[in-house]
C-alpha cells in the first residue's frame, strides 16, 4: 500500500506516482472517515490525510516530511513513548502490525491507533508504516450508555426486590398475625412486583438481540386490527374509561406476515405510552400506507390528546434512556419498539397528532415471506 508521497515512490524497482492520485490509489486519502498515516522505510511521514489533521490537531505541513516519532508522539497510558516501546522499523522481523489500543498525544489528547506494518516479502524489511487513526469518542459514548444502562438496571431492579423481600420476610415470621385479604394484598403486591422484574429483563434481553443484530422475526399472517382491540380492552380491563379510546379500522388492509408476539410489544408499548404519558382520548388508527409514505404496507397511528413531545426533544425519542415525563418507565420501551419495526423492515416516526399530543406511526411492508413467494 503506498499513500500520499510528496514525490515518487520506488515499488520493486518502479517508479509509482503518489498514490493519492485517484488513478493509483482508487481514492484520496482525505475521504476516508478514519485518520490515515503513512511512514515510508525510513520512518518518515508521507501521508498524513483531513481525518488525521481533525483527530490529532497537527497541522499536515507540520507532519509530512519529518520522522514519525516527531509528526506523531504517541505516549501509552503509562507515559512511555510509543514508537521507542514498539520499535516497528527494528523488532522481530515476523510482525505484521499492532492492533488498536487507546493512545495519548502530547496535552492528553486521546486516540485510537492501529498499524500494519507493510513488507515486501513476510521476513524482510518494514517497507511502509500505515497508521489508523480514530477518535475516541464513539466509544466514549458506548461506554456511558452502558454505563447508564447498569445504572438504570440496578435502579429498576432495586425497589421491586425490596418489595418482594419485605413482605415475604414479614408474611413468613409473622404468618398468623394476618387476616387472609391482608396476606392476599401483600402476596398480590409480591405478584406485581415479580412481574415487573420479569418486564425488565425482558427488555434486557431484547436491547441486547437488537444491539448485536439477533432480534429474530417469525413471521405469520397477522391481524392487526384485532391485536389493537385485545390491547384496548385489556386497559379497559385495568381500569381505564372505554371513552378513553377511539379505534378506526380500515375496511380493507393489505396481508401482514410479521412477528405476532412483536407486534403486540409495539402496540403494547405505544398504547402504554399514551395513557401513562398522554391525555384525552387516545386514538389508534389502522389502514393502508398512503401514497406518500413511498412504501406499500399497513400503517398504525397512535395519538393522544396530551401535551405532546417538545419538538427539541423528537429527535431523541427512540434513543435509550430518553423519557417524556417523570411518570415512572426505564425508557427503553421505544427503543425496543424502534428495532422491533426496523427488523421487520418497517419505520416509525414520531410527530404532533390532529389533538395536540404525541403521535406514533409505524408502517410494516406488505408481503409474505421469500419463501412463501
Amino acid at each position: 500500500m503506498v499513500v500520499g508521497t510528496s514525490g515518487p515512490a520506488k515499488t520493486h524497482g518502479r517508479s509509482v506516482r503518489p498514490s493519492a492520485d485517484p488513478e493509483v490509489f482508487g481514492i484520496d486519502p482525505d475521504d476516508l472517515p478514519d485518520g490515515l498515516v503513512v511512514a515510508d522505510e525510513t520512518g518518515r511521514v508521507i501521508c498524513f490525510n483531513k481525518a488525521a489533521v481533525r483527530i490529532t490537531a497537527v497541522a499536515r505541513a507540520e507532519a509530512i516530511g519529518r520522522p514519525l516519532e516527531t509528526a506523531l508522539p504517541l505516549e501509552d497510558l503509562k507515559g512511555r513513548r510509543w514508537w521507542t516501546l514498539t520499535d516497528p522499523y527494528g523488532g522481530l522481523a515476523t510482525r505484521v502490525g499492532q492492533p488498536e489500543r487507546n493512545l495519548l498525544l502530547p496535552g492528553g489528547r486521546e486516540v485510537l491507533v492501529s498499524a500494519r506494518y507493510v513488507r515486501d516479502f513476510p521476513t524482510g524489511p518494514v517497507h511502509r508504516l500505515v497508521i489508523s487513526l480514530r477518535g475516541t469518542e464513539a466509544r466514549r459514548r458506548t461506554e456511558r450508555s452502558h454505563a447508564e444502562l447498569i445504572a438504570t438496571v440496578a435502579h429498576e431492579l432495586r425497589s421491586p426486590l425490596t418489595s418482594v423481600k419485605g413482605f415475604t420476610a414479614t408474611l413468613l415470621a409473622k404468618w398468623e398475625r394476618f387476616t387472609d385479604d391482608q396476606k392476599r394484598l401483600m402476596l398480590e403486591t409480591v405478584d406485581a412486583d415479580a412481574n415487573r422484574v420479569t418486564r425488565l429483563i425482558a427488555e434486557l434481553l431484547d436491547i441486547s438481540r437488537i444491539d448485536s443484530g439477533r432480534l429474530e422475526v417469525r413471521r405469520q399472517p397477522v391481524d392487526v386490527a384485532t391485536a389493537v382491540g385485545r390491547h384496548v380492552q385489556a386497559h379497559i380491563a385495568s381500569g381505564q374509561s372505554p371513552d378513553r379510546f377511539f379505534v378506526r379500522i380500515a375496511r380493507e388492509l393489505p396481508d401482514l406476515w410479521a412477528d405476532p408476539d412483536k407486534i403486540d410489544q409495539v402496540l403494547g408499548n405505544l398504547l402504554e405510552n399514551a395513557v401513562r404519558h398522554g391525555a384525552g382520548t387516545v386514538t389508534i388508527e389502522v389502514a393502508p400506507a398512503s401514497a406518500t409514505d413511498d412504501e406499500k404496507g399497513t400503517a398504525v397511528t397512535v395519538s393522544d390528546e396530551g401535551p405532546g413531545i417538545p419538538e427539541e426533544s423528537m429527535g431523541r425519542v427512540f434513543t435509550r434512556f430518553w423519557r417524556g415525563s417523570k411518570r415512572g418507565g426505564t425508557g427503553l420501551g421505544l427503543y425496543i419498539v424502534k428495532g422491533i419495526v426496523e427488523a421487520h423492515g418497517g419505520t416509525i416516526t414520531v410527530g404532533r397528532g390532529p389533538g395536540g399530543g404525541a403521535e406514533f406511526r409505524f408502517i410494516l411492508p406488505v408481503g409474505a415471506p421469500a419463501y412463501l413467494a
